[in-house]
């Protein structure tokens, strides 16, 4: 069986089996040609909520199915390969957060939405890289513990001067791999390209960014610009999408390094055995875990308005 055979198999069984397929942008080009959806995980989460079938097949990682499973109680949400795992939303849990919190105790806790559903239960505010400074900006507090990113949370600190920031040691392992150097280079080798970067990168990188925005941002920007050359500082599979996109245009990575492998986990087989009812991981989660983080989020909404 080829590519656009299994693709067809699956495109025919979500119709039969009423699945809704989302796909998070870091997803590979086959997997986005079979999605419903295709976006951050916060938009991904709105989709399923908003989306009338019972069923979700989530192309992406935990911490996003789990989203998806607390503003959809209701619905069966499958995680495509059950390996798939943030690694930022393991490095810090719910009790970790509860110590911290003991030693900044007149500090708001704003948490980026890269975290477990269990962690969300004890945070003032839930974040996305989109959204996080006109969230910030809104809340009644000057004091802000910014968890568990401290590279999206200085980034955001620069943007919100007026408001004093603590940070838990986290990041991306992959936004990370990506240094001053790679952006020094790109410069000497591509001199008439803009330089797009997401937040979660190094402040060394950001700083030199032409653009610093979430992955969304990066692609909107790259489609609006007269530009016709680009650097891409996020996730590789950002390249190739713009490529597929734009083809009047040229993108390159700044890092060929910068490769998500969980992300990367997830094939377009496993999508196929997700829809057709025999693989992926079913999510559940306690009701008190869904009641108490999806306040957490319906508060980001709200400020997010």
């Amino acid at each position: 069986m080829n590519i656009q055979e299994l693709q067809e198999k699956i495109v025919q069984l979500k119709k039969e089996k009423d699945v809704c397929i989302l796909a998070h942008a870091y997803q590979s080009q086959d997997i986005w040609e079979v999605a419903d959806y295709v976006g951050d995980s916060y938009g991904l989460a709105l989709q399923a909520a908003k989306d009338a079938h019972q069923n979700i097949v989530m192309c992406g990682v935990r911490f996003m199915a789990e989203t998806c499973k607390v503003l959809s109680p209701e619905k069966n949400v499958v995680l495509a390969n059950s390996l798939a795992a943030c690694p930022m939303a393991a490095q810090m849990n719910r009790e970790d957060l509860i110590k911290l919190k003991q030693q900044y105790p007149d500090y708001k806790v704003v948490a980026y939405i890269n975290t477990t559903a269990d962690f969300k239960r004890e945070v003032d505010m839930i974040v996305t890289s989109s959204s996080a400074v006109k969230i910030i900006k809104k809340m009644d507090a000057d004091k802000i513990l910014f968890v568990p990113d401290c590279h999206l949370g200085t980034w955001v600190a620069k943007q919100v001067p007026e408001k004093t920031f603590k940070f838990f040691n986290g990041g991306c392992p992959t936004h990370c791999r990506m240094t001053a150097e790679d952006v020094k280079r790109a410069r000497t080798e591509h001199p008439d390209a803009e330089i797009l970067v997401h937040p979660e990168c190094l402040s060394e990188v950001s700083e030199q960014a032409d653009y610093v925005g979430s992955t969304t941002g990066i692609m909107k920007y790259a489609a609006d610009s007269s530009s016709r050359e680009f650097v891409i500082g996020t996730e590789n599979s950002i390249v190739q999408h713009l490529q597929f996109a734009h083809p009047e245009k040229r993108f390159y990575p700044l890092s060929k390094m910068c490769v998500c492998m969980n992300m990367k986990a997830t094939t377009l087989m496993d999508v196929y055995h997700s829809v057709n009812g025999d693989g992926g991981e079913q999510i559940e989660l306690p009701e008190q875990t869904i009641e108490e983080s999806r306040a957490a989020i319906d508060r980001m909404v709200a400020f997010g308005q």
